[in-house]
């Protein structure tokens, strides 16, 4: 007789669980008329952090969660892994990057405990800049032209845990 309470108590205690685990997650793909947009794109390439429109550089240190662009020049030194190093690195380096009329791409490596590459995609004009996607890319691309390409394909899965 007692049972039907606690069953009904049991249940309530699930619904929420059950509905947040039901929920669709955020998708890796770009949505087709961004994938449009960024397949017809022409991308200028960027060389340094410097070379990203002001806008972008504070997109990337939002997206990064940090109190400053946390990112290395590409080629220069960052903390690959988690090991303490002095003078302190940045966590992440530029590996690649390009920018259009309205959008830039970002390729980047993590390093920390778990050494990955990740793109990051941003709308911009001189008047706004915003986060459109992105997520962890594959190791080894070397040009704007690879990531776009690794973008296309869906290489790129995501969204990303850590910036």
């Amino acid at each position: 007789m007692h049972r039907t309470p606690l069953f009904l108590a049991l249940g309530v205690c699930l619904l929420p669980a059950t509905l947040v685990g039901s929920q669709a997650t955020p998708s890796a793909m770009l949505s087709v008329a961004l994938r449009a947009h960024v397949q017809n794109e022409r991308f200028g390439i960027v060389t340094s952090i410097r070379g990203l429109p002001l806008g972008v550089r504070d997109g990337l240190q939002t997206l990064f969660g940090s109190a400053s662009l946390d990112i290395a020049e590409p080629g220069a030194p960052f903390q690959v892994t988690d090991e303490v190093v002095t003078p302190a690195l940045p966590i992440r380096r530029l590996v690649a990057a390009g920018c259009s009329i309205d959008h830039c791409l970002v390729y980047y490596e993590r390093g920390g405990v778990a050494h990955t590459w990740q793109v990051a995609l941003f709308y911009w004009t001189p008047a706004l800049t915003r986060f459109e996607w992105g997520g962890v890319a594959p190791r080894g691309l070397a040009s704007i032209d690879e990531v776009r390409s690794a973008v296309l394909s869906g290489a790129v899965k995501g969204p990303a845990r850590f910036w």
